[in-house]
């Protein structure tokens, strides 16, 4: 006890709230805006393109899903190296790491003789975005307090989303005017470029405040109702023990870790089969851009607000509407013909997965305790970005087998209703002013 006393005194200057800190939240978010940016390049051009710029046959999907298969698998486990690096050498360290890692990405798509290319430069994007998007997600959840996670969550896809959307539309227009491949390099060069600088020059390290709430916790001064974190794992636990306890040892987490795995087909269909599903329609890269846009500027702006929503009403309401919210809107997109439809339906699924996404991250900071929420975050995030490498697996072969692009459709709107009744099920609400532990 007197241990945790004084590493109470050495933390007393660690404030938590985004007003107390909001130089660093606002760096914070406009990293994660980058993050977008870096992700977005990739999801409008690439895909459209594949066949006669990166030399894909037509109608091979498996080929097609490679690059995101890639991307899925390395970001995954990625996402779970960040978090438990981050608890020993600091959350700046593995952000900068991220960005270094992102500088090839841009000559490998100038210079691509293959798909190949391709799918490493994709593999690389997958460390990017599992090292940085992971950071700026857990640095801002350090620094603000816990009747605040929902918004600040909310703010952080709101930015990575948006970010993803605008460059959709920045790239095809860029593609237009300078060519595919110089377009993609110009972009991908500036932005990356500038994340770099501004980590190194700017941003702080976060890991002090987390150690103060932990110390705060331990020395029994936190305020406020107390979070139902799980009973059946130690202090200072080791990687296996977050691991199996977020995968299924404790049922919530299990079922968020599930939801978080299936909504990525979501984003792995949206990514490959939305862009190519249009170009076969006859519309332009712009006009694609502008579709997919809807779904990631609907997806970022209605964060704002459904992160926010479950600080009031919880977390459980917004997950589950939002799982089959979203698998509608995807089904949606095969009843209608115009341009007017296409981007309705992006709007449905994209309004879908505001509600689910930032409240899934929310619900896991809700009930892990400080100590190892870094590691917890990681982990469902592992397990949430796999989905990205089975969902595109899956499609790939569910429209290998129909030899039609209409069945990968099908296919995501069923398993995002039966995984938002798995949440239904075995999930409950983890908000500690709704449901406090007794």
């Amino acid at each position: 006890m007197h241990d945790s006393a004084s590493h109470l005194e050495t933390y007393q200057d660690y404030r938590h709230g985004i007003s107390h800190n909001r130089s660093q939240f606002l760096h914070q978010l406009f990293q994660v805006l980058l993050v977008g940016l870096t992700l977005g390049m990739m999801r409008t051009v690439v895909p459209a393109l594949a066949e006669h710029e990166f030399g894909v046959p037509k109608g091979s999907f498996m080929l097609l899903m490679a690059f995101v298969v890639a991307f899925g698998f390395v970001k995954g486990p990625l996402n779970f190296v960040a978090g438990r690096l981050s608890e020993r050498v600091g959350r700046k360290q593995v952000l900068l790491l991220g960005w270094l890692s992102a500088l090839p990405i841009p000559f490998m798509i100038l210079y691509a003789p293959s798909w190949g290319w391709i799918v490493a430069a994709t593999v690389l994007l997958g460390v990017n975005q599992g090292l940085t998007w992971s950071m700026t997600q857990t640095s801002k959840l350090d620094i603000t307090r816990p009747d605040q996670r929902g918004l600040t969550i909310g703010l952080n896809e709101f930015s990575g989303y948006v970010g993803v959307a605008i460059a959709g539309i920045i790239t095809g227009y860029m593609a237009g005017a300078l060519g595919a491949r110089q377009g993609l390099f110009v972009f991908g060069m500036v932005v990356i470029v500038l994340a770099i600088v501004l980590t190194w020059f700017w941003v702080k390290d976060t890991l002090p405040w987390a150690r103060a709430e932990g110390a705060r916790y331990a020395a029994g001064q936190s305020s406020g109702p107390k979070p139902r974190f799980p009973n059946n794992i130690s202090d200072h636990p080791t990687t296996w023990e977050v691991f199996t306890l977020m995968s299924w040892r404790d049922r919530r987490m299990a079922a968020i870790s599930q939801a978080g795995l299936v909504e990525k087909f979501v984003d792995a269909l949206v990514w490959v089969f939305y862009p190519l599903y249009l170009y076969q329609h006859g519309l332009s890269l712009a006009s694609i851009g502008w579709v997919v846009g809807v779904y990631g500027f609907v997806w970022g702006g209605s964060q704002l607000v459904t992160g926010k929503l479950s600080d009031h009403i919880g977390r459980q309401k917004p997950i589950v509407w939002g799982m089959w919210i979203c698998g509608a809107g995807v089904g949606m997109m095969l009843l209608g013909e115009s341009v007017a439809w296409w981007s309705f339906s992006a709007g449905v699924t994209g309004f879908g997965m505001a509600l689910l996404y930032p409240n899934l991250s929310a619900a896991v900071s809700d009930i892990a305790h400080p100590n190892w929420r870094g590691s917890a975050i990681g982990i469902y995030r592992f397990w949430r970005d796999l989905g990205y490498g089975i969902g595109a697996l899956a499609l790939g072969l569910v429209a290998n087998l129909s030899g039609a692009l209409n069945s990968g459709f099908w296919f995501v709107t069923i398993a995002m209703l039966v995984s938002g009744l798995a949440v239904w099920i075995w999930g409950e609400e983890t908000h500690p002013r709704l449901n406090p532990a007794p």
